[in-house]
């Protein structure tokens, strides 16, 4: 089994904002145990900013970029001396990679970055995984790693993905009043209004939304995720297999293949097509590509190549995400037209605007 591991800055620190050394040798001691029932291991890592916070003996975390830049910059060899120092212990080598959106939404980098963490696994290597914060602007901020977590689930095409948090999982209201859910078939409107936007214990940097998010992406590359308390260390092999304090969002029964998850999650939007309801019927009920004579609006500024989200233009809602065969500017030309129009117009070299082998459905 493959499973990554999400640890949250407020894991990772203790109440003084100090990196907790004796959770991760207790993470490493768990996970080698993991390891040695021949399951391969992932771990996305919090905690920079927050472990150069408490290097340096700051209140407060800050909020200018630059400063929060410097602190990733100070935190991050604390961490991975932290990590390589627990896990020697038994033995076990890790490595460290600190990737940027950029990494995910190339290509090339993103094939490049998964064969190097398939590498790595397959050689009992534990990857410390960690958005590159020191360079990273819009990165660093809310829900960064969760979404990473999620992003690296797909890449590797992990079976489970488990998010540590401060609280027991997903409840029906404030955790203090409320009870928990212990497994979600299907994350619906419900469920996300369930979730909030804010860390609990004000030291990370998102919250149970983010986690929902996580969840949707991995859920739809078919991984199950838990979230669960990370204190609970002990009880993770049982959370792993369904049980156990925590909740269970199961993957869907049919997931989206490896390119697919990438053009849907990878990828963000350039732009936004509107379509009719007539190319809305074809695109979700008869697989069909996207021609331009469904399309009523676009917006952004995209080129060929790029990802763009298909909207319904009476709803507003997007879904689907697709890789658009034209620039802006040409498609705002030939919206509407039929494909004999559209030779008249421009210079055509491609009968499709999204091709259905480059267009997911949401």
């Amino acid at each position: 089994m493959k499973i990554v591991i999400k640890v949250g800055t407020s894991t990772l620190t203790d109440k003084n904002g100090l990196l907790n050394k004796d959770y991760i040798s207790e993470l490493a001691k768990t996970i080698v145990g993991l390891q040695n029932d021949n399951n391969e291991i992932l771990i996305v890592s919090s905690g920079a900013i927050g472990a150069g916070q408490g290097r340096l003996s700051l209140k407060e975390r800050p909020k200018i970029l630059r400063e929060k830049q410097a602190l990733a910059a100070v935190g991050q060899p604390i961490i991975m001396d932290a990590y390589s120092e627990a896990f020697a212990k038994y033995g076990k080598t890790v490595a460290q990679l600190l990737l940027t959106r950029d990494d995910f939404e190339d290509r090339m980098k993103y094939i490049n970055a998964r064969n190097t963490l398939r590498e790595l696994t397959e050689r009992g290597i534990i990857p410390v995984i960690n958005e590159n914060d020191t360079v990273a602007v819009e990165e660093i901020n809310f829900g960064d790693n969760d979404t990473l977590a999620a992003l690296v689930a797909a890449a590797v095409d992990a079976d489970k993905l488990v998010i540590f948090t401060d609280v027991d999982g997903l409840y029906n209201g404030h955790p203090s009043k409320s009870n928990l859910i212990p497994r979600v078939e299907k994350i619906t409107g419900e469920i996300e209004s369930f979730a909030t936007g804010n860390s609990a214990s004000g030291k990370g940097t998102g919250g149970m939304k983010t986690k929902i998010i996580a969840a949707k992406i991995a859920s739809a590359s078919g991984t199950d995720t838990i979230i669960a308390n990370g204190t609970r260390l002990g009880s993770l092999k049982e959370m792993i297999t369904g049980n156990g304090i925590c909740t269970v969002f199961n993957a869907r029964k049919r997931f989206l293949e490896a390119k697919k998850t990438w053009i849907a999650f990878s990828k963000k939007p350039k732009g936004n097509i509107f379509v009719d309801k007539r190319a809305c019927e074809a695109l979700t009920g008869k697989g069909k590509s996207l021609l331009a004579a469904g399309i009523v609006k676009i917006t952004g500024n995209f080129k060929r190549g790029d990802t763009v989200s298909v909207s319904d233009y009476d709803t507003r809602k997007d879904f689907a995400r697709g890789l658009v065969n034209y620039d802006c500017g040409d498609l705002e030309k030939i919206k509407g037209k039929k494909t004999s129009e559209m030779k008249k117009i421009i210079e055509v070299t491609d009968d499709e605007i999204i091709h259905r082998d480059n267009l997911v459905i949401l």
